[in-house]
């Protein structure tokens, strides 16, 4: 018979307190490595992601576009009886607009006639509209404040789902970037811009960065327009490109809350914004003339003005510097944020552009919020979509969401190392592009050619090249399989990002050249190919590379371009498809295969 004592239930208590303690200590440890591999996951696919848009613009200011803009008339496209998609009738109607929501949603495609002609309604509807749209939320309402979209439709059903569709008693914003990077760009816009015509008055949208044809031509909106609507794909991007440049700048709520795309700069003045003429400042930014000399003038210039609005991002620190990540815009610092708000008599600036992990984020002392509506952005679980609702009292009251089921199916663990494994192909992809400059930074740490370099100058030599801002040694364990005692052998490494042997006819210096600038050749292609038949010629090719050197300031012979394109034309017609030439040199990462 066991006998009872007090102090056994005191030793068995602490038993269990202390497991208990060390569960919690696990857990909470378990946590923070994951959230650790989160966040430098993130700066790995913000890092890329800036990195290419710092290279499209400097390739846009090589490039000529033809900027004469035609109206198209719908009325000589005949809709043929086959036809099973939503009939549209201008004005448009809320019935007409509930009918192509759910054609969408069962992944129709509407009718060519039916597009241009909610394009040309939408284009005289935005002419009569300011730079800056002035709102009022009274004591019965709520608006809606959406960010980045990005051609993810998924997520704007779920938005119109959880809040409810606009309407004269449910207002909206869309702060810009509805198109590019998602396949749904298309329908995306012909949605907003129906409900645009349909509630002008209550229904707002702000032009983004990716407003924008030549941004369109390497983020993907260009390629999905033409692959939907073969035969009236050029005249909608036409008509597109005008209306990207009659979509208003800004919007105020109640005179006090400044809805921008990008954000501001010190020099940011709204009067002159309002007055400016929007729709002159086209696609064509000329980023490479915003230099420290021309800023000094940025009041006096409407393009500059507008460049600030659509790429500036916010810095911790005081000032405003020029934005050498994006290439574009201003960073600009919390005391920027005080004298330009306080200059305007207003309390908030609400931006977007930037991708976060929750949806949402404050700074500046909470006078600047980002809000961003493309959920899971990156990847699968990489982020959380939001939305903002506002009252009269103009707090913003945060809804998130994610569009996935995938991604709330997963565990946190799951999640990550699901983002994690897609953020370290991208990221080994850069390395390999720039194979042969790593490698010449790698020799200056080993004057012996050993082909062996201490982990500290592998991680010095990989950022001096690639310029991410990365913490490679934390990184370098995912990357480089192999290193002793503190050492890598980066020769071995280097062989291990590779990809098949190319034809010994063509250059290899050609051929990587071709690798690293991957992008900024489908870019060029595409604005080459004028006709967007997908096919180029010689001499089209020739000019593409002749583009291209320019813009990389190298030297590639007349032969050697001859010898490629020749190379490349594999049925002897004298002419390369682009499909086929962009899909032969995609990267393979044989190293994820291993």
């Amino acid at each position: 018979m066991c006998s009872w004592h007090p102090n056994t239930l005191g030793c068995s208590s602490m038993i269990d307190l202390r497991a208990a303690l060390l569960i919690q200590r696990w857990y909470r440890q378990y946590v923070a490595r994951l959230e650790m591999r989160r966040r430098c996951t993130w700066n790995i696919f913000q890092s890329i992601e800036y990195a290419g848009e710092q290279d499209q613009i400097k390739v846009r200011s090589k490039c000529c576009t033809d900027n004469s803009l035609l109206y198209f008339c719908y009325k000589d496209i005949e809709v043929p009886a086959s036809y099973s998609g939503p009939h549209l009738t201008i004005p448009m109607t809320f019935c007409g607009l509930s009918k192509l929501m759910e054609a969408f949603k069962h992944k129709q495609q509407l009718h060519a006639r039916y597009v241009l002609q909610i394009l040309g309604e939408t284009w005289r509807l935005l002419r009569i509209l300011p730079n800056i749209n002035h709102v009022s939320v009274c004591h019965t309402k709520e608006i809606t404040i959406c960010g980045d979209l990005h051609g993810q439709l998924e997520d704007l059903l779920l938005i119109f789902y959880k809040n409810g569709l606009p309407s004269c008693e449910k207002p909206y914003i869309f702060n810009g970037d509805f198109v590019d990077r998602g396949k749904n760009s298309l329908e995306i816009m012909l949605i907003l811009f129906g409900f645009l015509l349909v509630y002008p008055n209550d229904v707002h949208l702000n032009r983004g960065n990716h407003e924008d044809h030549i941004v369109n031509l390497r983020y993907g909106f260009t390629k999905e327009v033409l692959g939907k609507y073969r035969v009236h794909g050029k005249k909608i991007l036409k008509l597109l490109q005008k209306i990207f440049s009659w979509l208003p700048l800004a919007t105020v709520i109640n005179h006090k809350v400044l809805v921008v795309h990008g954000g501001i700069s010190d020099s940011t003045d709204l009067d002159l914004v309002a007055r400016m003429d929007r729709h002159r400042v086209r696609e064509a930014f000329n980023f490479s003339t915003i230099s420290v000399f021309y800023r000094a003038n940025l009041e006096k210039n409407a393009s500059a003005q507008i460049v600030d609005l659509l790429w500036s991002d916010p810095m911790p620190q005081n000032g405003c510097i020029a934005n050498e990540v994006r290439g574009g815009g201003c960073y600009w610092g919390p005391d920027v944020t005080e004298e330009v708000l306080g200059r305007h008599n207003l309390q908030l600036l609400i931006r977007s552009h930037e991708c976060k992990q929750d949806g949402y984020e404050f700074c500046h002392d909470r006078r600047v919020l980002t809000i961003f509506s493309a959920s899971n952005y990156y990847e699968v679980g990489s982020n959380r979509g939001a939305y903002i609702r506002m009252g009269p009292d103009l707090v913003p009251h945060f809804i998130q969401y994610q569009a996935s089921s995938t991604c709330r199916e997963l565990t946190l663990r799951q999640s990550v190392g699901w983002t994690e494994r897609s953020a370290l192909r991208a990221l080994r992809q850069q390395l390999f592009v720039h194979k042969s400059d790593l490698i010449g930074a790698f020799q200056e740490f080993d004057p012996n050619n050993t082909g062996v370099i201490s982990l500290r100058h592998w991680a010095t030599a990989t950022e001096r090249v690639l310029k991410l801002g990365l913490p490679w040694r934390v990184l370098r364990p995912q990357l480089v399989s192999r290193a002793q005692h503190g050492m890598v052998n980066y020769q071995q490494w280097i062989r291990e990002l590779s990809i098949p042997e190319p034809k010994p006819e063509v250059y290899t210096s050609i051929l990587e050249t071709m690798y690293k600038n991957h992008s900024n050749l489908e870019t060029i292609f595409r604005i080459i190919d004028t006709d967007h038949s997908g096919l180029i010629s010689f001499e089209e090719f020739r000019q593409t590379w002749k583009l291209l050197s320019s813009h990389l300031k190298m030297e590639i012979s007349d032969k050697a371009i001859a010898d490629l394109a020749q190379s490349m034309d594999f049925n002897k017609d004298g002419s390369i498809d682009i499909n086929e030439f962009m899909e032969a040199f995609r990267l393979v990462d044989l190293s994820s295969h291993g």
